[in-house]
């Protein structure tokens, strides 16, 4: 294809990376994938999400971000058009456990991208970054709201990679969209996030862990919309942060958790434990910026995207009842 591209997606076996580079294949373009596939949660489900690429315009490379060496091997062996900085630590509560690992991933990970797109002259920088920086801010949501109190080593680690993505613009005219993401779900989730543990509790017979009295809401945002987004976002803007989130009204974990009960035909049982500090009680996200600068807006209702997930899970069986949680 004539305006087909070379771009490089990073934690390309992760959730939302995975389906960015299905979307981008899709369109014709050249995909470059890398992934330290670390063991955060079961490498099966990565495998799994892998497999589902395989495609004469895609590569994989076990590559972690934090390798400065090999990036600059990768960097040297392609030309890219853009980077989509998908590679990240994720999880509130394990950044608590582990905190370092959370800085030298997201935030020099980052940095060493940046470094390397310098190096070589790639303009266009994409960043999944998150909702959790706002916590303590009015909803919903807006991107022009200060996140400078960050109540998380994860959130605190996104926020260094923003604002060091901004010095490279800043300084080396890298053209550099933040898209910050909002509670995504769906088929192949991560078995960290609600849904996928949801699901899987349910199905098993296993007592669902609340924490707190199951009211927190959340923004869900189905992930096939969330990487059509991304990919919208690697059009010039400047530098711009664009929340990608469900726009509607926050739904609680009850509600997703009755839903899911009707869809499985069966009755869950639950646990509550004390509502976490570094938690947030709800989130609801103002997208107008992104249908204004990319002209995208989800697609997926709650509930079909639920569906989708239920079937996925029914359809992997055994296998799915057996991924390991965190």
């Amino acid at each position: 294809m004539s305006d087909s591209k070379t771009y490089l997606v990073t934690g390309a076996a992760g959730f939302i990376a995975s389906r960015v580079c299905a979307f981008l294949l899709e369109s014709g373009h050249q995909v470059i994938g890398i992934d330290n596939l670390n063991d955060y949660y079961d490498i099966s489900l990565k495998q799994h999400r892998l497999d589902s690429l395989k495609h004469d315009r895609f590569a994989f490379v076990k590559i972690d971000i934090e390798d400065q060496a090999a990036l600059s091997s990768l960097f040297d062996k392609y030309r890219f058009d853009a980077v989509l900085n998908l590679a990240a630590r994720a999880g509130v509560r394990y950044s608590m456990e582990n905190p370092h690992v959370y800085m030298t991933t997201n935030a020099m990970g980052s940095l060493n991208l940046l470094e390397q797109m310098r190096r070589r002259d790639v303009k266009k920088y994409v960043l999944a970054s998150t909702s959790s920086l706002y916590a303590g801010q009015p909803m919903p949501f807006v991107e022009t709201l200060p996140v400078n109190t960050p109540i998380s080593p994860y959130a605190a680690s996104k926020k260094s990679a923003e604002a060091m993505a901004y010095a490279y613009h800043h300084l080396y005219e890298i053209d550099v969209s933040v898209c910050r993401y909002f509670t995504v779900y769906g088929p192949a989730g991560r078995p960290d996030m609600c849904v996928f543990r949801f699901i899987k509790w349910i199905d098993e017979g296993t007592p669902i862990e609340l924490f707190g009295d199951g009211e927190q809401s959340r923004d869900f945002t189905f992930v096939d919309d969330i990487a059509r987004g991304t990919i919208a976002a690697t059009k010039d803007v400047g530098y711009e942060v664009i929340n990608l989130g469900g726009g509607g009204e926050p739904v609680s974990l009850n509600t997703i958790i009755a839903t899911l009960e009707t869809m499985l035909r069966k009755k869950a049982t639950k646990t509550h434990e004390t509502f976490h500090k570094a938690d947030i009680k709800t989130t609801a996200a103002d997208i107008n910026r992104a249908h204004q600068l990319l002209g995208w807006a989800p697609q997926t209702s709650l509930d079909e995207g639920l569906q989708l997930c239920v079937n996925w899970h029914n359809s992997n069986k055994p296998w799915s009842n057996q991924i390991e949680l965190p």
